[in-house]
């Protein structure tokens, strides 16, 4: 199954409130939750960081799954994709900064069934491997390696891996290379784990295998607006 994600951004003179409204109350219910092919479909609202600064490169993510790459194009023809998604898009989203990838998702810390909401916050960090670094290195350090490290974290409860799909590098070089999600209980749960040891080996384990330059991290919170038990 093709796990999608869309990175997206306000418009221009929108708050990052108002956009994940719309997005929620609007776009998601009117428009994308319709289009047939969707089997299961997650808006993600980034949740502000304490002490940031700046405007953040994303305020949201879309996670979509459709069952194969058939059903995937056979979606973009729909009139519920045509004149109804990718029209409403602009009302809301700088789509010249959004990031789609396609990912095949390994699960590595099961936590509750997938068919089940997953309570609290999630973090997704997106990584670019390291320069000199095969893909098929890269995801063997990931699944090896980096993937028990994380695993180790006090208070994590689900971990998934998403590795951008082999047909995109037969076309050009993907922006980024995979996709980490981390659930844990809430906030607090989250702040209390990056002070300890095991967040510092994570975090060390980084610059064996990715370009620090490209490691971006949000902290969402995750909004079923089709499943999570999918149609």
């Amino acid at each position: 199954m093709i796990h999608q994600l869309i990175f997206a951004a306000p418009k221009p003179g929108m708050t990052e409130e108002e956009f994940q409204r719309y997005w929620l109350d609007v776009h998601a219910v009117r428009y994308a939750s319709r289009i047939p092919q969707i089997r299961r479909y997650a808006v993600d609202t980034r949740i502000a960081e304490p002490g940031e600064t700046g405007e953040p490169l994303w305020s949201g993510i879309a996670e979509i799954w459709l069952a194969n790459e058939e059903e995937q194009v056979a979606s973009l023809q729909t009139p519920e994709f045509l004149e109804g998604a990718r029209l409403d898009e602009p009302r809301w989203a700088a789509f010249w900064r959004t990031v789609v990838l396609d990912t095949d998702t390994e699960i590595v810390v099961p936590g509750a069934p997938e068919t089940a909401v997953q309570p609290g916050v999630k973090v997704v960090m997106l990584a670019k491997r390291r320069e000199g670094m095969t893909v098929e290195e890269f995801r063997r350090h990931s699944r090896q390696t980096h993937a028990p490290l994380t695993s180790r974290l006090p208070g994590l409860r689900r971990y998934y891996q998403s590795f951008t799909r082999d047909g995109w590098y037969g076309l050009s070089e993907p922006p980024f290379d995979a996709a980490y999600h981390l659930w844990f209980d809430d906030v607090s749960a989250l702040r209390q784990a990056a002070g300890t040891p095991e967040q510092a080996a994570v975090e060390a384990d980084f610059g064996n295998f990715v370009n620090r330059r490209y490691l971006h991290r949000l902290t969402v919170r995750q909004h079923w607006v089709v499943g999570p038990q999918g149609r």
